[in-house]
């Protein structure tokens, strides 16, 4: 369940700004994102898992005030990640 660290190197310099970025809210957005993802895909076979969805929904509220804070800081970066992420449609 738990991201790989090849995914999570990917996922790092997809969404960098610059090398050895891995703090920037784009990152962490994209990270957050990944794994919401793959706990969406457990939750989808194993439906009893309250623990796992719990985690999720933890996982939704922290992904919701990073996008909050991108979207106060930089409104054009955050509609970006959102279109690159395919989070809003």
């Amino acid at each position: 369940m738990a991201l790989t660290t090849a995914i999570k190197a990917e996922v790092i310099e997809t969404y960098q700004r610059a090398p050895k970025d891995t703090g920037s809210p784009e990152v962490q957005i994209a990270l957050v994102t990944s794994r919401i993802n793959d706990l969406s895909r457990h939750l989808a076979e194993h439906t009893k898992d309250l623990h796992s969805r719990r985690g999720l929904m933890k996982l939704v509220a922290l992904r919701r005030k990073l996008l909050d804070y991108l979207k106060s800081v930089n409104p054009k970066t955050y509609k970006e990640i959102l279109g690159r992420l395919g989070l809003r449609r």
